[in-house]
């Protein structure tokens, strides 16, 4: 075993700390390997023990830092293009039928014709009016 340089044991852990990462899609693993790189490259160059442990030690951590406030940024963040459904949500429409509470209206929304009924069930809406799209249940627009 004294005859492995200590570079190859630094890519084994690197090896190692990778299985974790792919089984439990942890990408904290994937930092702690990387660390493990840099302290081969590290030995790889001469470095002694102690240089190569503060070496993994410090990239594994000032990954942790810096990408994982990152990655929680970005998994916050709403989509910045909708589409399907959430895309028809405050758009503008035309009445084509007249919409009421019951749900027998029909409007013109995106260039196809959909049934529509009122959010409010007091309320209608006639032939040629704009509306807008407030949710869509299914395949009828809510609107008001």
């Amino acid at each position: 075993m004294n005859d492995i340089n200590a570079w190859v044991w630094w890519l084994v852990a690197a090896a190692g700390l990778g299985i974790p990462l792919v089984v439990t899609a942890m990408p904290e693993f994937g930092m702690l390997a990387v660390g493990a790189v840099a302290a081969a490259v590290s030995a790889g160059l001469g470095a002694g023990v102690v240089l190569q442990v503060l070496v993994f030690a410090v990239v594994s951590v000032a990954l942790i830092a810096v990408v994982r406030p990152v990655a929680a940024r970005h998994r916050a963040q709403r989509p910045q293009l909708a589409t399907g459904v959430e895309a028809l949500k405050g758009k503008q429409a035309i009445v084509l039928e007249r919409v009421d509470g019951s749900g027998g209206g029909r409007i013109k929304l995106g260039g196809e014709i959909w049934s529509a009924r009122a959010l409010d069930a007091g309320q209608a809406y006639e032939v040629g009016q704009e509306v807008d799209v407030v949710d869509i249940d299914g395949a009828t627009a809510i609107v008001m």
